[in-house]
């Protein structure tokens, strides 16, 4: 599992893998007790239309978990503008091998690993990646 999949994991409240569906149902089957050539009954469908698909999950405010989790944890975070306070936030590591993993898992190649420059580049591409997966992301903070 990439640190990308562990940020949004822990933003998007999936901690632990997604259930597995359901087996389909086999269809029941069905005995027709009419004449097949009597033009006045009908016979039953034969394959039942499909289940309507289910309605997509409402996006998830990102700011609004962060900003929570800052105020649960209680101490001063900038993970606004800092990849490595929005890591420390979410108790992942924020060093720099991971920061280089994560870069290379988003292809982010701006500035020498470490940088100011690289830093706000992987703050901004975990955003956007976010806001793609489904949560909802302030511009400010994508761009």
């Amino acid at each position: 599992m990439g640190l990308f999949s562990k940020i949004s994991d822990r933003i998007f409240g999936r901690k632990t893998a997604p259930a597995q569906a359901p087996a389909a149902k086999t269809p029941e089957p069905v005995i027709f007790t009419g004449s097949e050539h009597d033009p006045k009954v009908s016979p039953p469908a034969r394959n039942p239309a499909p289940a309507p698909a289910p309605a997509p999950a409402e996006p998830v405010d990102v700011e609004a978990v962060l900003t929570a989790l800052a105020a649960e944890k209680g101490g001063k975070s900038d993970w606004r503008h800092s990849i490595v306070d929005l890591l420390k936030l979410l108790d992942l590591d924020s060093s720099l091998d991971a920061r280089k993993e994560l870069a290379a898992e988003l292809g982010v190649a701006a500035g020498a690993h470490g940088s100011a420059e690289q830093n706000i580049a992987l703050h901004k591409a975990v955003m956007r990646k976010l806001a793609e997966n489904g949560g909802k992301v302030p511009d400010a903070l994508k761009d």
